[in-house]
């Protein structure tokens, strides 16, 4: 998902595929359908100078909170130290803006070239805190590192499983993405895992502040207030937060102002159960890049061809393995950016590949990934429970609008939520279940999403069921958060 992603809303529909479609020169392209591109300057277009700056910037804007809270949740929930964190979010910013780069101007058979922006995917969450807190931060990125060629193959034969993963299971995977970190957010509003002032007014004051504000931005405001409100109320909480004493930036001072990145920072651990669950977690941000690239290209008024979604699949692996290399988490599409193409009707991948500059220089700088790990817990909870709310709202209108809600996928959906949920609430349940299933069995992605693709393939269809697709699409700037 964001994904990611997080924080964007995303909508099902069925793409055509065309092996054969026109190469993107500008806004004025036709579908093969007859729909018209609805963008003032094109994938191969380059705006003006000052305006594709200020174009770069908005998307960096609208993408930044995502790719530096999911960081910040997985290692507070793993327990890093100030210097540590700081580190990972370094490395989040520096391989995002590389990522960005390559989608937009590819490396041979890497990258989709389009306007597709790049960052810490929300899919990864849950599985990475559990393998950390089981195995450590190395068996984390060996994971990462293993598991990234699974995406990579998934892009080649793409269209001989795309059937596996209709909107039924895809949806109902994004829900358990959402739902199985609404802990995480709860607690890092109330102060953070541990923490002795956990609960009290102050956080939950301040937690509520951010929560709101950015609820008002998004729903009262247009433009930039609107796609940037979560890291507006993230900015806004960030000083809120300084007269209750709970901002603390002794460690800014210590960082310096360039640092290069360091490959194998926290070496690299394999645990076959842990491979196991990040290729499952690549296998469904697959499908999610999938709809990114769709919406993408859906802008300029037509469906992407067989090298797009291979590409961008691609680079989603290839740039994912490059993250765990370097200290970072897997990357993929964001959903948010792709809305903002339709809502400023800028489709330039010029533009976007500008943003990826910015990510570039500023994962060079340590000093701005201190400030942000210096982040009060309650904002980041604040922010993470909008996020990770419409992570969930996201697969529930993926189900709503695009499988039909018959009693054999209630059914499904039902088993796969139930019992997806209930490994991650009570994991006792699991203790006398070997230690090499604990993981995999423990991991309410897994097990949820295991669960409803079983059952897709084995019950037997319902008649006059609604035809689904397995591509998502994200939902224009104006219903995302």
């Amino acid at each position: 998902m964001d994904n990611t992603p997080a924080g964007a809303d995303r909508s099902e529909r069925s793409v055509s595929e065309t092996d054969e479609a026109t190469a993107t020169t500008g806004a004025t392209e036709s579908r093969p359908d007859g729909g018209e591109a609805i963008v003032e300057y094109g994938i191969e277009d380059e705006p003006p100078t000052g305006e594709a700056v200020t174009l770069g910037v908005q998307h960096l804007l609208t993408m930044f909170l995502s790719t530096v809270a999911l960081p910040l949740v997985i290692a507070g929930a793993i327990g890093l130290g100030p210097a540590d964190t700081t580190f990972v979010l370094q490395m989040a910013l520096l391989v995002a803006g590389i990522a960005t780069i390559v989608q937009a101007y590819s490396v041979g058979p890497v990258g989709a070239r389009l306007p597709i922006v790049m960052g810490t995917s929300a899919i990864f969450v849950a599985p990475l805190i559990d393998i950390g807190n089981q195995f450590g931060l190395a068996a984390i990125f060996g994971a990462v590192i293993i598991a990234a060629p699974v995406e990579i193959v998934l892009g080649y034969f793409i269209d001989d499983i795309r059937g596996l993963f209709p909107p039924l299971v895809t949806g109902i995977v994004v829900m358990l993405v959402g739902l199985t970190l609404v802990p995480t957010a709860i607690d890092y509003a109330a102060g953070g895992p541990g923490a002795e002032t956990y609960g009290n007014v102050a956080n939950l004051a301040v937690a509520a502040l951010v929560f709101g504000l950015a609820i008002v931005l998004n729903q009262f405001f247009d433009g930039l207030a609107r796609t940037a409100s979560v890291l507006v109320a993230v900015v806004v909480g960030y000083l809120a937060s300084i007269p209750f004493g709970l901002l603390d930036l002794s460690r800014v001072g210590e960082v310096g102002w360039l640092a290069l990145p360091i490959p194998l920072q926290y070496g690299v651990e394999f645990q076959p159960g842990a491979v196991l669950v990040v290729a499952f977690a690549y296998v469904i941000t697959a499908m999610e890049t999938i709809g990114d690239i769709s919406g993408t290209t859906e802008s300029v008024g037509r469906d992407p061809d067989g090298d797009e979604l291979r590409g961008g699949l691609v680079a989603d692996g290839a740039m994912s393995g490059l993250a765990g290399l370097f200290g970072a988490f897997p990357n993929t599409s964001f959903s948010q950016n792709v809305g903002l193409i339709t809502f400023t009707g800028v489709a330039s991948r010029y533009v976007v590949a500008i943003c990826g500059a910015f990510l570039v220089v500023l994962g060079f700088v340590p000093k701005v990934a201190a400030v942000v790990a210096a982040m009060p817990e309650p904002v980041l909870g604040g922010a993470a429970i909008v996020l990770f709310g419409m992570i969930f709202s996201v697969g529930l209108r993926i189900v709503a609008q695009r499988a039909a809600l018959t009693q054999r996928n209630l059914t499904i959906i039902a088993a796969s939520i139930v019992l997806g949920l209930g490994v991650e609430v009570r994991p006792d349940v699991l203790t006398q279940v070997p230690d090499a299933l604990q993981l995999l069995a423990g991991s309410g992605l897994i097990t949820g999403g295991v669960t409803a693709l079983l059952l897709n393939l084995v019950l037997p269809r319902d008649d006059g069921a609604m035809t689904e697709t397995a591509e998502t699409t994200p939902a224009t700037d104006s219903e995302s958060t």
